[in-house]
């Protein structure tokens, strides 16, 4: 069984209140040294099977047709799980 894994980010030019936020809180918390913070989403597929190239041709489809919305949002990637 294969995981593809899709990461989506808000286009440059839309405001990312969550990451400006994030940005916020990180030194309050002691975490220093982070010019900015963009926070974008990930969804894990899992494949029955072999993550063949017309899986990976779905998944993006998918990525940009559904998971994704594409006045806001790019797909900056859709790849194969490696094993941890």
């Amino acid at each position: 069984m294969a995981r593809v894994v899709v990461e989506i980010m808000p286009k440059p030019e839309i405001l990312d209140p969550q990451g400006k936020a994030v940005a916020g809180a990180l030194p309050r918390l002691g975490f220093t040294g982070f010019a900015s913070v963009r926070q974008g989403k990930r969804f894990e597929l899992e494949v029955d099977g072999e993550a063949t190239e017309d899986v990976l041709a779905a998944a993006r489809r998918a990525a940009e047709e559904v998971l994704s919305n594409p006045v806001i949002e790019d797909v900056v990637s859709v790849h194969v799980a490696t094993e941890d």
